[in-house]
């Protein structure tokens, strides 16, 4: 006579179904969440500003990967205005990173018009203005095109969210064509308060646009009608993460104990992967001043590893 046990081993095997022993190891840390580097971090360097050592765009992959170890890479359009039409540059860029066996992630645009410019001739040639970044994306292999929901904030909270919303639908239905997304990130003004982001893409209400929320880029300013100058930046991580294909870890100083002071790390991860069981690329994102680019880049990298570890551990 066969046990229950041996009955059902013999049952599942039969269907090819493998039984696994239950493991006590902590979990894999890249199925927490995967570590991606954003090219601003090093923005001073390929500008060649600030005194940094000079360094060359095209080479960002290989940086990333040969400097820090990081296999996941974050462009920005801005350090490549100048080669948007370039095709051979484009190929010579993913050479580069197919070389150093590096993903790419995305790519950050900016200075391409406003998608939620109330002169409709200008919201769409803003739109247009994004579609050879969303070529190089599919080219590169990035899942996303980051974008701004700019627009002119006089005009207030609910007609502004309508703008923003028409000019970043009309370019989801372009990335949707190219199988990648359009994503927009809280970065200044009331695309900095969580609840009209959050507003702006349910109105949307397309697959293929969603969010990146920033841990640090919650400064409104001073907009008519809206109380907060500066938005509650767990509150509007938590926001906006129902909708998020990716996450900006924004980091500035650190103190002694290796911890960000302007944000609180681990309760900011505890939102974004416990809360929202979110597993994707965290971009690190270095913005200060008292440390290297980097020191910076190195210091968050360890904490996100730090916290990414305990979590891993349950």
């Amino acid at each position: 006579m066969l046990s229950r046990r041996d009955f059902l081993a013999a049952s599942l095997a039969a269907t090819g179904t493998v039984i696994r022993p239950c493991s006590t190891h902590a979990a894999d840390p890249d199925s927490i969440f995967k570590i991606s580097l954003a090219q601003w971090s090093h923005n001073r360097a390929f500008f060649g500003r600030g005194g940094a050592e000079k360094k060359d765009p095209l080479k960002f992959a290989e940086i990333s990967a040969k400097t820090y170890g990081i296999g996941a890479v974050e462009y920005v359009n801005q350090f490549y205005m100048d080669k948007k039409k370039d095709d051979a540059y484009l190929k010579d860029l993913k050479k580069v990173a197919d070389d150093n066996q590096v993903v790419s992630v995305l790519i950050m645009c900016d200075r391409e018009g406003n998608l939620g410019d109330p002169d409709e001739k200008k919201r769409l040639a803003a739109v247009d203005n994004h579609k050879r970044w969303a070529e190089w994306a599919k080219f590169l292999g990035c899942h996303s095109i980051r974008v701004n929901a700019a627009s002119d904030w006089k005009l207030g909270f609910a007609e502004t969210q309508k703008l923003a919303a028409d000019g970043l639908r009309k370019l989801g239905e372009f990335t949707d064509t190219l199988g990648i997304n359009t994503i927009v990130e809280n970065h200044g003004g009331l695309s900095s308060h969580g609840g009209w982001l959050a507003g702006v893409i349910k109105l949307v209400d397309h697959k293929r646009v969603g969010t990146l929320p920033d841990f640090g880029n919650f400064r409104i300013g001073k907009i008519a009608g809206i109380p907060e100058e500066v938005y509650d930046r767990y509150k509007g991580v938590d926001e906006l993460m129902p909708y998020a294909k990716g996450v900006s870890a924004k980091s500035h100083d650190f103190n002694e104990k290796g911890e960000e002071i302007h944000t609180d790390y681990r309760k900011m991860l505890d939102i974004v992967v416990k809360k929202h069981k979110y597993h994707g690329y965290i971009g690190i994102e270095y913005e200060g001043s008292k440390l290297s680019e980097a020191d910076g880049i190195r210091a968050t990298q360890k904490l996100l590893e730090t916290i990414r570890a305990e979590l891993a551990k349950g």
